[in-house]
C-alpha cells in the first residue's frame, strides 16, 4: 500500500507551495481584520505536521485551528478565498492545478525499479491517496500499470471514506485486493498516513523519509512506523524478505 505524493511522485513540494500561497493570504486577511499578525505558514514543518496526507478540507481546518483561527466552514462550491475553510482549501486547489498545468510531475528515480521488483515477486500493489489528482498523475508518470488497485480522493468522496489519519482509505484498498490488513505493508511519508497504517492494524508500517532528517525519522517512529527507510529499494528488500 503506497502513498503517492512524496512516496511515488515528486509532488509534495508542489502541494506545500500551493498551501503556503493559500494560508499566507488567509493569515494576511486575518491580520487585516484586527486579529493580530502571525508568522507565515512554514511549508516544511507545518506542512508535515498539519496538512500532509490529509484531504484538503481536513488539512486547511487542522492548520487554521493550530493557529487559533476560527472561520465558517463554508461549502464545497466556495470560490477560492480566505473567508471560509472551504474557500482556503479551494485557493490551494487552484494554485496546485496551475502548477500542474505548467509542467508534469515526475516519479522519483527509485520508484519504477522498486515496483518492478515487487511485481517480479508476485506482490500485489495498491496506490492510496487523499488527492483527487492521484490517478491522472500516476498515469502521466507511467506508473498506473504497476498497481492492482488505486484508491484516491475521488473514491473517498463517492464512498464517504474518512481521510487520514483514519485508516479507511488503506482498508478499502486492502478489501479491493482481497488481502487481510495484517498481511499488508503500508509505505508512507506523511505522519497522518503512518498513523493511519498503525490504526488500521496493518502488518508492517514503513515510514519513508526522503529528507534523511533525524527529526523526521523520529516523528515517523513516534506516529507508529515499524521502521524508517530513505529509499524505496530498501523498502522492497525488506518487504520481499518479510513474506508479506
Amino acid at each position: 500500500m503506497f502513498d503517492t505524493d512524496g512516496v511515488l511522485l515528486d509532488s509534495a513540494l508542489l502541494h506545500a507551495a500551493a498551501w503556503k500561497t493559500a494560508f499566507d493570504a488567509c493569515l494576511e486577511a486575518w491580520a487585516a481584520s484586527g486579529n493580530g499578525r502571525q508568522p507565515p505558514f512554514d511549508a516544511d514543518r507545518e506542512y508535515r505536521q498539519w496538512v500532509d496526507g490529509k484531504p484538503r478540507l481536513d488539512g486547511a481546518n487542522s492548520f487554521l485551528t493550530s493557529r487559533g483561527i476560527e472561520l465558517p466552514i463554508g461549502s464545497p462550491d466556495s470560490a477560492p478565498g480566505d473567508d471560509t475553510v472551504w474557500a482556503v482549501a479551494a485557493r490551494k486547489e487552484r494554485e496546485f492545478v496551475r502548477t500542474l498545468e505548467a509542467g508534469a510531475v515526475e516519479a522519483f528515480a527509485d520508484v519504477a525499479p522498486a515496483l518492478t521488483r515487487l511485481r517480479a515477486h508476485g506482490v500485489c500493489c495498491a496506490a492510496v491517496s487523499a488527492s483527487r489528482h492521484a490517478r491522472p498523475l500516476l498515469g502521466s508518470a507511467s506508473l498506473r500499470s504497476f498497481f492492482d488497485v488505486v484508491v484516491d480522493g475521488t473514491d473517498a468522496a463517492e464512498l464517504g471514506l474518512a481521510g487520514k489519519p483514519d485508516p479507511a482509505l488503506f482498508l478499502d484498498a486492502a478489501a479491493r485486493i482481497g488481502v487481510d490488513p495484517a498481511r499488508c505493508a503500508v509505505v508512507e511519508d506523511a505522519l497522518s498516513g503512518v498513523e493511519a497504517g498503525r490504526r488500521g492494524h496493518f502488518g508492517l508500517v514503513i515510514g519513508l523519509d526522503r529528507t534523511t532528517s533525524p527529526t523526521t525519522a523520529r516523528a515517523l517512529r513516534e506516529r507508529g512506523a515499524d521502521l524508517v527507510a530513505g529509499q524505496l529499494l530498501t523498502v522492497t528488500d525488506y518487504v520481499c524478505g518479510a513474506g508479506l
